[in-house]
């Protein structure tokens, strides 16, 4: 599915003219067509599905990625557009009637997309928030080797959006200020970055209040998409919900790694993503590489960690990341939290329900050592 960045459409509509912006214009998605009654379908933002006919007068234009003058578009033909495309609809005085159709192709918008991710990789950074003073935030970040330290530094240019509680959209964060920002939330800036990666001048700044939660599997519905787990901190139940949003993950194998012969267990091993000559990326860089994972093959006993965003229910979540065969992040946490690497468990294998509530409890009961990434370009 193509996630769609904040309000390219929405933007554009304001930017009408006056009159035009009367006639009731709309953004949504291209979900059809019928060729015999020249009619395109498109599900508005907010609504069902609507059919308007196309009749030969009707505009047809093409707007790049991020563009915000109407004046730069193309025309093109009612033929040209294709369904998962983003369209700014105005109707007719009759409202089944399209009068214009602007249109941002769903690839010209992955392709944006994509690139936006790999610039908030290459040009930023992520961690907790560990404090905020004046103009700069420091943040709190953990690898494979360790904790790190990153500074943040804002100025009246940096724009600012947070998550919103229930939301496991990018897209969907809110405008925000540096004064809602809070010691303890999660935070990803992009700007300006030091070469060794530790200091930001941010442009963007985004931020939340998440949940991390661990435990073994004990149900999966794939029809509900919902998976229950046990979780370590209550030993109660868990309902997560995993979405089209959800990022689901898979760790690699690392126990065949460290019974390889790693010297040093963990801290030994060069995980995907490890720069050359040594050291170790941090857990974002991690996740990012990690190959993909399918809720059918999720199986009952298989440990997961997943990131949330705090809602209503205590016994439910929404998945933002999800991440299966979890096991290693639950000891990177516990190294953030005074508990021996591996206490518990052998070099590599599998931990047992004892070893890991003991790891959960030497973090007070939370996965607060691990930042696990919430905040998913």
């Amino acid at each position: 599915m193509v996630a769609i960045k904040p309000t390219t459409l929405a933007m554009l509509l304001m930017a009408l003219s006056p009159a035009m912006a009367q006639t009731k214009s709309f953004v949504g998605t291209v979900a059809g067509f019928k060729v015999e009654s020249a009619e395109i379908q498109v599900k508005p933002d907010t609504g069902e599905v609507v059919s308007l006919r196309v009749p030969p007068g009707t505009q047809v234009q093409r707007v790049p990625p991020g563009e915000k003058d109407l004046k730069k578009t193309e025309q093109i033909k009612i033929t040209d557009v294709a369904v998962g495309d983003r369209v700014l609809v105005t109707p007719m005085p009759d409202p089944s009637e399209a009068r214009r159709i602007v249109v941002m192709s769903s690839s010209d918008i992955a392709g944006r997309n994509e690139a936006d991710r790999l610039d908030w990789n290459r040009r930023g950074v992520m961690g907790i928030v560990a404090s905020k003073k004046g103009s700069e935030i420091t943040l709190r970040m953990r690898s494979l080797q360790g904790e790190r330290t990153a500074t943040v530094t804002v100025s009246d240019a940096t724009r600012y959006r947070q998550y919103a509680p229930d939301s496991v959209k990018f897209a969907d964060a809110k405008n925000s200020s540096v004064a809602e920002i809070s010691v303890g939330d999660q935070l990803r800036a992009r700007g300006q970055k030091s070469e060794d990666g530790l200091k930001v001048t941010a442009e963007e700044v985004v931020f939340g209040t998440f949940l991390t939660k661990a435990g073994p599997i004990t149900a999966v519905n794939v029809e509900a998409r919902e998976i229950t787990v046990k979780d370590l901190a209550t030993s109660k139940p868990l309902v997560i919900k995993v979405t089209a949003d959800s990022q689901l993950k898979k760790m690699p194998n690392f126990s065949a790694m460290m019974q390889g012969g790693a010297p040093g267990g963990a801290a030994g091993m060069r995980p995907p993503g490890a720069p050359p000559g040594g050291g170790a990326p941090d857990l974002s860089q991690m996740l990012e590489r990690m190959p993909p994972a399918k809720l059918e093959d999720l199986k009952p006993g298989e440990t997961i960690v997943v990131s949330s965003t705090k809602g209503a229910s205590a016994g439910q979540i929404t998945a933002i990341i999800l991440v299966a065969n979890a096991d290693m992040l639950i000891r990177i946490a516990s190294m953030g939290g005074g508990a021996r690497p591996g206490a518990g468990s052998a070099a590599g294998t599998s931990m047992g329900m004892g070893a890991m509530g003991g790891m959960m409890g030497g973090m007070g009961g939370g996965l607060g050592g691990l930042d696990l990434g919430g905040l998913t370009p």
